[in-house]
């Protein structure tokens, strides 16, 4: 099961970066993944978190936002991912863009978004998704499928019309400490662009490490 990446003519090098600090390099990217045939989700993510003991678990969401600030996904506050970002708030996410042969690698510390964010979002979406929101008790075992058809039933009879977002369902921010540009290569030497938060006294010496903006710097890494 071996697939060919990219050609030596199509590196991803320092001088292709569009910016000098992640979200900007990321919206770029984003963008043409958007783009892409045969990209069904641009802005399907995977989700990784961990308990206070270390250990992991990892799940699909979907990237609702991102910006200098951070990268937005919502979700049921009462969910495993939930209950394990609240006792150890650190995350991965990583997106992968098959065609494209790239994948971004983000790490850092995970906040909830603001009441009003999250009352937004929830507003925007279709209204089944807002019940769907509401049958749910997410990572709660349940009998069987009848049991989630019926709960959505008696939620349609109750609110026929407009759906309030229930204070246990609403977003999370993830703040990045590093983000990682990956596109793969037909040989395996791979290339890899990495962005990260300047240290403390750190020299920048624009060999290792490079200058970037808004207190980043930037380094390659081996494959």
């Amino acid at each position: 099961m071996r697939i060919r990446y990219k050609e030596k003519s199509e590196t991803f090098t320092e001088d292709h970066l569009v910016s000098k600090e992640p979200f900007g390099q990321f919206k770029a990217w984003f963008e043409i993944a958007c783009e892409t045939p045969g990209i069904g989700e641009s802005n399907a993510m995977f989700l990784a978190t961990a308990t206070k003991d270390g250990m992991p678990s990892c799940r699909p969401v979907l990237l609702k936002g991102f910006g200098t600030d951070g990268f937005k996904f919502y979700t049921n506050y009462g969910s495993r991912k939930a209950r394990e970002l609240e006792e150890n708030p650190n995350a991965a996410l990583t997106l992968y863009w098959e065609p494209l042969r790239r994948t971004v690698r983000i790490e850092g510390t995970v906040e909830k978004t603001s009441s009003e964010d999250s009352d937004n979002y929830f507003n925007s979406r279709p209204y089944h998704g807002q019940v769907g929101s509401l049958s749910s008790r997410q990572s709660t075992v349940i009998p069987n499928r009848d049991f989630l058809i019926e709960k959505e039933k008696e939620l349609q009879k109750l609110y026929p019309d407009t759906v309030k977002r229930p204070d246990w369902w609403g977003g999370y921010i993830v703040k990045p400490k590093s983000v990682e540009f990956w596109q793969g290569q037909s040989d395996r030497l791979h290339d890899r662009i990495k962005f990260r938060r300047q240290l403390p006294g750190e020299i920048v010496d624009n060999v290792l490490v490079h200058e970037g903006d808004d207190g980043w710097v930037y380094e390659r890494l081996s494959p």
